[in-house]
């Protein structure tokens, strides 16, 4: 029976890639998600063991060496995330191409939370007011004959009228109309919580090569981040390297380099 069990395991195990993410502090090691993340698994492999050209910004040329080998943690933050992997290391750089994201976000729930709380937009987007605004307000207050040169009350007694009817858009809804595709055929996703490995963007479908590993929950970023791993083992070396002295851009003062990130045989 052990020896079935241990059989089953292996069988199980099998398709999740493992890697180390070896950094000047110590070593990281992660599982990542090779069925509910196929393309995003393969492309950070391919980028971490020199398989994949990319375009080095310093030059401009086409390379297909280690790409994440000697770059740095360029933002640190104690409580929220350690993010790497950009070649010009100030969070501005990549690999000179994106991809899609590979989420599921029916299984995360999207689809059954609502975008507004009353008047209140939900905790997961309450920073996308003006998103909000400029999606689904005013088209309403246009079409109400509320213009620029409307007078703050009746633009008030306008919007006051218009919420309850936008009280059943879903988050998947609103994050779809700023531009989020997602995949209901893929696995179930993982939420963005402490320990995952995720992609790091500038907005839906721009993934390249920078990542970050959560050191604490962040529920308000599902749906807008590719989850495509977590760590197995190192978390602590993840948690002290967010420790270190950062300046006021949490750029660490003193690097803290990925000395390598490779597949474990």
């Amino acid at each position: 029976m052990r020896l079935a069990l241990l059989l089953l395991a292996s069988l199980l195990a099998a398709g999740e890639t493992r890697v180390d993410i070896t950094t000047s502090m110590g070593v990281i090691r992660c599982k990542l998600y090779d069925q509910a993340c196929p393309v995003t698994v393969q492309n950070f492999c391919e980028l971490a063991e020199g398989k994949r050209a990319w375009t080095d910004p310093a030059t401009g040329a086409q390379v297909t060496r280690p790409l994440y080998d000697g770059l740095t943690f360029h933002r640190v933050i104690p409580g929220f995330m350690i993010q790497g992997g950009d070649p010009k290391g100030d969070g501005t750089g990549g690999p000179g191409f994106q991809f899609k994201d590979e989420i599921n976000a029916v299984s995360l729930g999207l689809d059954k939370e609502m975008a507004l709380q009353g008047d209140q937009l939900h905790p997961y987007c309450a920073h996308m007011g003006r998103q909000f605004v400029m999606n689904y307000i005013e088209p309403k207050l246009a079409g109400r004959g509320i213009g620029p040169n409307a007078t703050a009350d009746e633009r008030n007694a306008a919007v006051a009228a218009i919420l309850p009817t936008l009280q059943s858009v879903t988050l998947l809804e609103f994050y779809k109309d700023l531009g989020y595709r997602y995949d209901a055929t893929l696995p179930p996703s993982r939420k963005p919580m402490r320990g995952v490995l995720a992609m790091a963007n500038s907005g839906p479908n721009t993934n390249g090569s920078q990542f970050f590993i959560n050191l604490g929950d962040t529920p308000h970023l599902s749906g807008k981040h590719t989850v495509f791993g977590e760590v197995e083992s190192g978390m602590e070396i993840a948690t002290a390297i967010a420790g270190v002295p950062r300046d006021e851009r949490d750029q660490p003062k003193t690097p803290v380099t990925i000395v390598s990130i490779r597949i474990v045989k």
